[in-house]
């Protein structure tokens, strides 16, 4: 199965070991609540979907990679202690807590959250010395006489060993007691995801057009070749940061993220194309619709890969736009929450000034809770931090003007968002219109067109926009191309049921 897959599997199993009956038991006992073992390639996207799996549920995320640990880090420390059986006392040995169990009851004193998981990367590949143990960890969820508390799920993630010389086959008893999932890699999938987390327009919209090269290990004389999802999210965060300090990528910095030579040299030479169809194109000025005729005349004659390298730069600042909108829109959302708990405290007679640090403390401790669990994102981390930011500028704006009509004043300040919000929506629906003039201007109704309406629909921020702010060109672009679907599925029922009449004559 691929990744998305798999994380609805683990969400599933979650969900179904945390559910309880109407005492408060776990509706299924600790016992059979079987360990989840993801197997699959290298660099996929394992130890993320953990993170989401953690955060969408709401329970705390503890990670090792278990190669990391010694037999005595992960199963403690063994000591003697004196104990009476029988009138006759005697030494038994026993051990301290292992340094993983501890990392979990460290996290529920910290967070206050009893449930969890806790992801075990490469377990197939432990030293000799801790495989038992952790197959005792596996089958029995405790490390030498320590027990990993309930409510949380065991999940530990392995390659095969085709790309791991160092891994260790599972015995059956092993194997009959785990959730085992095989996970494949997925472009489209994986896809979706970059498009969600804004990666780097060149690598989304290279891979698109190169798929074979998104996902390969091969073996030559100088050891193993590979390019793989991770790799190219790594290096997607470099380029960003790159451009923003007005530098460029070399090819040899490529080859230090995709470790497969031709695929590395391949996108370097792409790179160099994606930022000359940028001057050449001048996207800024088309989405601002003030391009020149010549700018279209020139795409209308470009070749095939050309133009979808356009379209990957168009959509690409698109999604930039439409994503500084949405964050907009959540930023407005929780200070709405904020301001309603403002009014109910000064209801309550509590000073607006104290109010809001309270409110802001309180994102504070939200913000450190959240990073505790091991499940912040960059992008609810921003969120957080924007809001504190904003409402300590409320409270020191308080501060300096005095608190008379302090709720109506606050009020004010936050309607400046709001206006913001409108004016980074409504830019984002012009440049998409903008983005339409110009594709139909150069390219028509053509095949491009359906690839562009198709991205936008399936892109997660141009289809949040177009859903809460609209798009007359997008609307209408689309109707025409349900009714060309239609038209042609008519015609293809139309002639299928004349070649039926034929043959019966």
């Amino acid at each position: 199965m691929n990744i998305r897959q798999a994380k609805q599997q683990l969400s599933d199993t979650l969900r179904a070991y945390l559910a309880k009956d109407a005492l408060g038991n776990y509706r299924i006992p600790a016992v059979r609540q079987r360990p989840v073992l993801l197997m699959g390639p290298p660099g996929i996207g394992k130890t993320q979907i953990m993170e989401q799996v953690a955060a969408e549920n709401g329970v705390g995320l503890v990670a090792y990679t278990i190669t990391h640990h010694t037999r005595q880090s992960a199963v403690g420390l063994p000591f003697i202690e004196h104990r009476s059986y029988g009138g006759e006392e005697v030494a038994v040995t026993e051990y301290t807590m292992s340094e993983i169990l501890a990392s979990v009851y460290r996290l529920m004193e910290r967070t206050g959250l009893r449930e969890g998981i806790l992801f075990l990367d490469e377990i197939n590949c432990v030293s000799e010395t801790l495989a038992p143990m952790m197959l005792q960890f596996l089958q029995c969820k405790t490390f030498g006489n320590q027990r990993l508390p309930e409510g949380w799920l065991i999940a530990a993630a392995g390659n095969p060993p085709e790309y791991n010389k160092s891994v260790r086959d599972f015995d059956v008893v092993t194997l009959d007691r785990v959730k085992r999932i095989d996970v494949e890699e997925d472009f489209a999938v994986w896809k979706e995801y970059a498009v969600r987390k804004g990666l780097h327009g060149a690598v989304v919209s290279y891979l698109d057009i190169r798929k074979d090269c998104f996902y390969r290990i091969e073996t030559s004389q100088d050891g193993p070749q590979f390019a793989t999802a991770r790799g190219w999210e790594d290096l997607s965060e470099l380029l960003t940061v790159y451009e923003e300090l007005g530098m460029q990528a070399s090819r040899e910095v490529i080859g230090q993220y995709i470790q497969l030579p031709r695929i590395a040299k391949d996108f370097a030479n792409y790179l160099e194309l994606y930022y000359k169809y940028q001057r050449t194109y001048h996207v800024e000025e088309v989405l601002a619709g003030r391009w020149q005729t010549v700018t279209a005349s020139e795409l209308r004659n470009a070749p095939f890969d050309e133009r979808l390298s356009v379209l990957g730069l168009l959509f690409s600042r698109l999604g930039e736009s439409a994503r500084a909108a949405r964050l907009q829109d959540a930023l407005v959302t929780a200070l709405h929450g904020s301001l309603l708990s403002l009014r109910e405290r000064i209801g309550e007679g509590a000073g607006p000034e104290s109010a809001l640090g309270t409110l802001a403390e309180g994102r504070y401790a939200q913000l450190r809770l959240e990073r505790e669990a091991g499940r912040l994102d960059p992008e609810r981390r921003s969120l957080l931090q924007k809001e504190a930011a904003l409402l300590e500028t409320y409270q020191e704006r308080l501060r300096s003007g005095g608190q008379a009509d302090a709720m109506e004043r606050v009020r004010e300040w936050f309607r400046t968002e709001t206006e913001t919000r409108s004016a980074l929506g409504e830019d984002a629906v012009r440049y998409m219109d903008n983005a339409f003039r110009f594709l139909e201007e150069s390219l028509g109704q053509g095949q491009e067109m359906v690839i562009f309406v198709t991205e936008l629909t399936a892109g997660y921020d141009t289809s949040w926009l177009i859903e809460n702010f609209g798009c007359d060109a997008y609307f209408r672009h689309n109707q025409e191309l349900l009714f060309d679907d239609t038209r042609r599925r008519l015609r293809e029922e139309i002639a299928a049921a004349r070649a039926q009449e034929a043959g019966q004559v």
